[in-house]
């Protein structure tokens, strides 16, 4: 939507993705470009995706050559509705005007100057389909120097960047790389996990709405270090834009060679499709994911094998999370040594963090590994929209545990989080204030998975129901002590019997919720469970 080049004199940049979408983003760059049109002034209109600050949606950036006070850099307005575009051209928006909907320049806006985007340094800056933005602005890099080196001297490149699965187990990538790469088969393939399912986490959603060129660059990349020739992309069902976005910019690559039989005349053959799931949660599990994948029920495979042995139809894959696969464009592109310089200890890089729940500044805060919950929560997020004193934080997603405020200061790592029966996950926190019923939330733990559980394994499929019945009656004030010793027994046997990670990790919020909170399941403080570091 643009008036031609030689009227064009600013352009404006409105999001597309699912967010700003959902806060009337559409609308208002409807109404812009009316109102552009009606007062005769040249308007050029790029829809980019979100860069994260989500309490700014719809947030509009201008540029150009008569944008007064940039210096070259957008200026934002936001959060904008379409009622509030007539006052923004009359005081002049389009050429910096004051208003009180200004930001400044938004690279300067401290929730954003703060971070360290490397995996989302295009967010909100380039036209996710333009495959000459994406280029623009760092894209196919690594790409292209990943087909200048040997495949096993990539993957040496991704073990060196310490890159760690960003879904949420945390195994190194390139050591999953290298497995692949070493087993001998006809044929093998990369499969990316987007099955995006954990409360409060949207960056997967974020990377393929928003720069959806470096998933699959990245995709491409495993692909050449591997020896993988085709790849799917196992999507979440509640995700249409996304898989709008992903085949628009896997068309584009087809089209420019970057994609198909013979990537830019170098021999390599890579394509790759996106492939919907039905919305079952177990299928965020990599096994269940292939056995979904296959036409199966999405049901958990007894390991070994490992998938990186014996993975979809049985051949050697590599099983990567969205974001993890996103990263290795910039490994390839400026070294691994570059990335791992980011981090502490073990989890070296970046970690795009999701804020959400109770919450001033929800949104995407890209950082180090090693920044605090505490400052993540008071510093980025503005402490709690109700005003209220926090009180609890999830970490991980519904398997996560709760953290009290004893626990802010811990840094955002693997092993630190892993020492208080913690985990990074997906990078999402949940934060609640003051008003939290913590035995709700355990009970709500308990429901989830038995909600969930693909059935296959007795400790989850039977440990979860039985579970939720003893909150409930814990809760009710019946034979608590009793009760209470049933539910740490049962905690128990379904953290070390169960197949996967849902059965094993549901115990977790509960455990924690008990440890923390004893006084909402009515426990005194001496009967928290020992056994809970």
């Amino acid at each position: 939507m643009s008036e031609p080049s030689s009227k064009v004199a600013t352009t404006v940049y409105v999001p597309r993705d699912s967010t700003a979408i959902s806060l009337g983003a559409d609308e208002v760059a409807a109404a812009i470009a009316a109102e552009a049109q009606r007062r005769g002034l040249g308007v050029r209109i790029v829809r980019t995706s979100s860069r994260g600050l989500f309490w700014l949606e719809p947030l509009v950036e201008v540029a150009g050559a008569e944008v007064q006070g940039a210096g070259g850099a957008r200026l934002g307005y936001g959060p904008v509705t379409p009622a509030d575009v007539p006052g923004l051209f009359e005081a002049g928006f389009h050429r910096g005007g004051a208003h009180a909907l200004a930001l400044g320049k938004v690279e300067a806006i401290p929730f954003l100057a703060r971070q360290e985007r490397l995996t989302f340094a295009r967010a909100g800056i380039t036209d996710p389909v333009s495959l000459s933005d994406y280029e623009a602005h760092g894209g196919l890099r690594g790409l292209r120097r990943a087909l200048g080196m040997a495949p096993a001297a990539v993957v040496e490149e991704v073990v060196a960047s310490g890159l760690r699965g960003r879904g949420g187990a945390g195994f190194p990538t390139g050591i999953k790389w290298r497995t692949v790469a070493a087993a001998q088969a006809p044929r093998k393939y990369v499969v990316v996990n987007a099955d995006e399912g954990d409360s409060g986490t949207y960056s997967d959603r974020m990377v393929m709405e928003g720069d959806p060129f470096v998933l699959l660059e990245g995709m491409a990349i495993a692909g050449w270090a591997t020896g993988a020739s085709y790849g799917y992309i196992y999507l979440r069902s509640e995700y249409p834009d996304a898989k709008r976005v992903l085949e628009e910019a896997l068309a584009v690559l087809r089209k420019t060679g970057w994609y198909g039989t013979n990537i830019q005349g170098s021999g390599f053959a890579f394509d790759a499709e996106v492939r919907v799931g039905a919305g079952a949660y177990i299928c965020g599990e990599e096994t269940a994911l292939l056995e979904s994948l296959e036409g199966k029920r999405g049901m958990i495979r007894y390991k070994p094998p490992l998938p990186a042995i014996k993975g979809l139809f049985g051949l050697p894959t590599v099983v990567n999370n969205v974001v993890s696969l996103a990263s290795v464009p910039i490994v390839l592109d400026r070294g691994g040594k570059y990335y791992a310089d980011y981090g502490m200890g073990r989890s070296r890089g970046t970690l795009p963090i999701q804020l959400a729940g109770n919450v001033k500044r929800a949104g995407l805060v890209e950082k180090a590994f090693g920044v605090t919950l505490r400052t993540l929560i008071e510093d980025y997020g503005g402490g709690t929209r109700s005003g209220r004193p926090v009180r609890a934080v999830q970490v991980g997603g519904p398997l996560g545990a709760y953290f009290d405020q004893s626990l802010l200061d811990l840094p955002l790592d693997y092993e630190a989080l892993a020492q208080h029966k913690g985990m990074v996950g997906h990078g999402g926190i949940v934060v609640f204030d003051d008003t939290v019923d913590m035995a709700e939330q355990a009970r709500y733990a308990m429901e989830f998975c038995a909600v969930e559980s693909c059935g296959k394994c007795t400790p989850c499929r039977i440990g979860s129901t039985r579970g939720e019945e003893l909150i409930r009656r814990i809760i009710a004030g019946q034979d608590v002590a009793a009760n209470h010793r049933q539910l740490l027994a049962l905690c128990d046997v379904m953290e070390h019997a169960s197949l996967c990670a849902l059965g094993g990790m549901a115990p977790w919020p509960v455990l924690s919720a008990l440890k923390y909170f004893p006084g909402d399941f009515g426990l005194p403080a001496s009967k928290e469970p020992a056994h809970v570091v």
